[in-house]
């Protein structure tokens, strides 16, 4: 009965990036550009 509930855990799911084009996670700021809703609220390095 334990084992029984691991089968119905899932992965996140992925959606492209409006701005870079980037796989990242829904709702969240996008780890490859930093934008959210058409706004930069991150800065990221290139070398980083």
């Amino acid at each position: 009965m334990r084992r029984a509930y691991n089968s119905v855990l899932k992965l996140p799911q992925l959606s492209k990036c409006p701005q870079c084009d980037a796989p990242c996670v829904p709702h969240r700021v996008c780890p490859a550009c930093g934008f959210y809703k058409g706004r930069q609220v991150i800065t990221v390095t290139a070398g980083a």
